[in-house]
This record gives structure tokens, sequence and C-alpha cells, in this order.
């Protein structure tokens, strides 16, 4: 069971593992802004009061478990990954993924000239500084660019109004069948913790479109899938069509992690679902009614969630707003749902509801470690980490 000094923001960030993977290669590790680490573990409280203590994993130290397995470092302004920027646009900062195939094409889309792989970052970098972040933001939602202008001040807790919050009454999930149409890290590790709590879950993809996390590292993949069911289900085809709505109408939770417009071409409304009582978990980048896509990394970023230096700010962690989004997926999940609740589950929100307070601490050198003064005493700064069964015990 977690402690009070556990929920220091200072402490959880230390025992987190994100300092590692916050700051520049070549310097100390960083104490983020904020309380995310904090956040994550309340958020794992109410799972582990859910699930009977069924499921009792650290909050904290999952928002660095995949940089445990892929061995991802800090790189400063760069994602661990080295897939996203932050680039300096006419009136601040943006942060830009490309980790996609078709991303460069649309990088240069949005630049209005040809990009190829030595020149794509300096030519996006020369076309910010002479936009506004309110710019690439617009042309980005419409060109599907994962990005977007780094928020602060009342920007930051303007994003934190749609943030949501467990609340009420915990419920069990074990024996409910979960319909999960996710993929990467969010909504998997939402299943994953249903899945730990008892809940049966159906991992749903399409021929044309399988999970991208499947191409990624192996143990991680693993780690959030183990033990689920897998159906393949191709929406062309009218009897595939029809099992997939017999599915989802047969499920007690849906997670959806892609805008509504994807599963509605498949003639599945999720509305329609909750009005005959089903849970429906819907994670995306800034909102449902919004058309901005994002990953992890740049998610984070543009809601304010940025180390900074005199060079400038830096990523914060390994796509924090991806396991911060899938815990509090879960979480919701294991709320009492009444006659059916569609949750409209921000990334971006999540993120800025996690930032305020004062500022973060200086990190030091203690022999061959590093360590933060807490409220609570020196601590150390762990390493991230993974469970080293991938179970529900820490």
């Amino acid at each position: 069971m977690s402690s009070p000094a556990s929920h220091d923001p200072v402490r959880a960030w230390a025992e987190s593992g994100i300092p590692h993977l916050t700051g520049r290669p070549d310097g100390p590790p960083l104490i983020p802004p904020g309380h995310a680490a904090a956040r994550a573990r309340e958020l794992t409280d109410w799972i582990r009061t859910a699930s009977a203590g069924a499921v009792d994993v650290d909050g904290a130290a999952l928002l660095g478990e995949r940089a445990a397995l892929t061995g991802h470092r800090r790189q400063g302004d760069l994602t661990p990954g080295g897939s996203g920027r932050l680039l300096p646009a006419s009136d601040g900062w943006v942060a830009v993924s490309c980790a996609r195939p078709d991303d460069p094409l649309l990088l240069g889309a949005l630049i209005e000239g040809e990009v190829t792989g030595d020149d794509l970052w300096p030519k996006v970098a020369a076309w910010l500084a002479g936009h506004s972040r309110a710019d690439f933001d617009e042309r980005a939602a419409l060109l599907g660019i994962a990005g977007g202008g780094v928020a602060h001040g009342a920007a930051i807790a303007d994003a934190a109004r749609d943030a949501l919050r467990p609340n009420g009454v915990p419920r069990p999930v074990d024996g409910l069948l979960v319909v999960d149409f996710s993929a990467l890290w969010a909504g998997p590790l939402c299943a994953h913790l249903l899945g730990l709590a008892g809940a049966r879950v159906v991992k749903v993809e399409t021929p044309q479109r399988p999970d991208g996390a499947r191409r990624g590292n192996q143990d991680f993949y693993r780690l959030l899938h183990d033990g689920h069911e897998s159906a393949v289900l191709d929406p062309s085809i009218a009897a595939e069509r029809e099992a997939l709505r017999r599915l989802v109408a047969a499920a007690d939770i849906v997670i959806e992690a892609s805008r509504p417009r994807a599963l509605r071409g498949f003639g599945l409304r999720a509305e329609d679902f909750v009005a005959n009582g089903i849970t429906w978990l819907s994670i995306t980048a800034a909102g449902r009614d919004s058309h901005r896509i994002g990953f992890g990394d740049d998610v984070a970023a543009s809601a304010g969630l940025v180390a900074a230096d005199d060079a400038g700010p830096m990523f914060v962690g390994d796509a924090i707003a991806d396991p911060l989004a899938g815990l509090i997926a879960a979480a919701l999940a294991m709320c009492e749902p009444g006659n059916g609740t569609l949750w409209d589950i921000s990334m971006r929100a999540t993120v800025a509801s996690t930032l305020g307070g004062p500022p973060s601490p200086p990190t030091r050198r203690d022999g061959d470690q590093w360590v933060v003064d807490t409220g609570s005493g020196t601590v150390p700064l762990d390493p991230p980490r993974a469970r080293a069964d991938g179970g529900g015990t820490r």
C-alpha cells in the first residue's frame, strides 16, 4: 500500500524513473514540474481498492516501464525514441512527431515543400521560425500531423478543464468482457490493468490496421497483452462486420483510442452502445470533438509538461501522456457506471491537470548516484524499471 510520503510529488518523481529520462544527454537528470507521478499513484490506489488488491502496482513506476525495456535514455529536446523534436516557433515552442511512414510527406505539406530524410528537420525548423504556435496547430489538425504548440500560463489551466478523475463508488471488473480497439500504449495499458483485475479482454484489430506496437519492443508488447484474446475482423466483409457489432454489443467495457470517425465508419457509434448500458472509454489526443492527433511525447509537451534550462524546453519522460491516460482510463472503468457511461478522455487535459505547484528542486550527485531532497528526506533517483513477471504485484 502507498503511504503519505510516497505521494509527495518530488519523491514520486524520484521513484518513477522519469528523471533519468528527462534532461540533456550530457547533463543531470531533472525532476519534472507538477505532480504526474503522484497522480499516477493515486490512480493505482483506486485500481487496487476496486480490484480488492488483485492489481497491486506502483503507478509512478509504470510511467517509465517501457524505457526500462527499450533502454531509452534522456535526449533533451529529442524524444527518448528519437522520432520527435521540440522546435522554436515565432511565439514559443512546438512539439512535432515524425514516427509514421507517411509523416515526412505530411510535414512536406505543412511547409509546402519537398523534404527528405536529411533535410526534414532543418526545413521544418525554418518554417516554424516564421509561424506561430497557432499557425502550426491549425495546419497540423488539418493535415493529421502529430504535434502541438507548447502551452504555458493560462493555456495550461484552460486545457486542464476537460480532465477527468475517478469518483463515486469503485467497482470490480472481475468477469466483465472488455473489447479493446486500441493500439500502442495508453489503451493497451488500460486493458492490461483490467485484465489483471479479472476481466476477459478481447483485442480487436483489422487486417488493414494491426497494432503498430507489434513492430516495437516485443517484451513490452507481451507485457501489455499477455492473457488477452485476439480477434482480427475485416469490416469490409459483411459477415465480419456483423460479428464485430455483436462482439461490441456483448461487451461490458469498450476501449477506443482513435478519433470517433474510425469506428463510426464501421457502423459502431459509441452513443448507441452506451445507451444500452456499456461503459465506453474514448482516449484521444485532445477530446472527441478535436481534430488533433498526437503521440504521448508531443501531447505531454503541448499540454505544458516540459522541463527547461537556458537552452530551452526538454521532453519529460518517455511518451508520458500515454501511461497517464491508460491509468485514468482503467480507474474510470472501475467506477460504478450507472446506466452506461461515455468517458471522453483527453490525453492533453489529463497531463495539464497535473501541472502547477512549486518549482522543481535540483538534483545532485551523492557518490555514484543522483539524489534529490524531498519533504520526507533525501532520496535517490531510481532508474526506470519493469515488473519482473508483468503481473499485478510490485
